[in-house]
């Protein structure tokens, strides 16, 4: 049953986090930065109360210096995140987005490298060799890199780093990241509304509702995630994680009717190959880690 419960949060987190592009395109007149400023305020008002139901303040006291400098490295690139991807979703470049995420674990292997000096497997670098071309083949169909998908890659590559060296539960630290943005983010709705330049409240009552609840959607799938990882193993997480872009995908093709030419057609399989490939391969050495357990155990 709590397997059962746990995919059932797991997929229902992903399907939520897959659905965005149908909800920023709702904010609009609103821009990127005004959206991005009322999400922190919100989720920090929405964070806040699910934090004062559970009147348990004591691990305020105690978080290490250490612990807060890392929840606001991961503060920081979360926002480089949100803002990108309300920009890109906004702006008619949610296939892209999706590709971000789709990228995200082979860019998290790569940190591991790079960052955490870890050894690969030979097929874990032969997924990042069909990564490395996929990226190249769609560089070529843009004209350009895919920099909207690689900052969204590198920015929650990041953020999941920070978090998890920084080792506190899910709803704790979004509190400390929003906490940390939410003085610049009150700055930028009073400059907007003393500017003139804002939506809020100025795009009828049902638009100040929408915005009011991008806490409640920050925090939701947050929650339901939480719940998940309590109740499934990593592996099924990991598969799970897939969700998530392929929604975003299946929305900018038929929902937003974004373009898809040959070209990227192949950049697309290519990188969906290379995530087969790490899939298969870590599946494959948690089970040769589970059978060595085993052994052992039974020796």
């Amino acid at each position: 049953m709590e397997s059962r419960k746990g995919l059932v949060y797991g997929f229902t987190a992903y399907a939520l986090w897959g659905l965005f592009p149908l909800y920023f395109p709702l904010l609009k007149p609103a821009g990127a930065v005004e959206i991005l400023a009322h999400r922190v305020v919100w989720t920090l008002a929405a964070v806040g109360l699910l934090l004062a139901a559970a009147r348990n303040w004591a691990w305020l006291r105690r978080m290490t210096r250490r612990q807060w400098l890392l929840l606001a490295v991961a503060a920081v690139v979360i926002a480089v995140n949100w803002v990108t991807y309300i920009i890109a979703v906004n702006s008619g470049h949610t296939i892209e987005a999706s590709l971000g995420y789709f990228i995200n674990p082979l860019i998290t292997v790569l940190m591991g490298v790079l960052l955490l000096h870890e050894r690969l497997r030979p097929w874990q670098w032969a997924a990042l060799g069909v990564g490395a071309a996929a990226v190249a083949v769609l560089t070529a169909d843009y004209g350009r890199p895919p920099w909207i998908a690689l900052v969204l890659a590198l920015t929650f590559g990041t953020y999941g780093l920070m978090k998890k060296r920084a080792a506190m539960p899910s709803a704790e630290s979004m509190g400390i990241e929003a906490a940390v943005l939410v003085l610049p983010a009150l700055g930028l709705v009073v400059w907007t509304q003393v500017q003139g330049t804002a939506a809020f409240g100025h795009a009828g009552t049902g638009h100040v509702l929408l915005i009011m609840l991008l806490g409640v959607v920050t925090a939701v799938p947050l929650m339901l995630f939480n719940a998940a990882a309590q109740r499934l193993p990593l592996t099924t997480l990991g598969l799970l994680q897939y969700v998530a872009p392929v929604l975003q995908f299946l929305v900018g093709l038929l929902i937003q009717h974004e373009a898809m030419p040959p070209s990227r057609w192949m950049g697309f399989t290519l990188v969906w190959v290379a995530l087969s490939v790490l899939t298969w391969d870590a599946l494959r050495a948690t089970r040769k880690m589970r059978t060595g357990e085993a052994v052992t155990t039974a020796a």
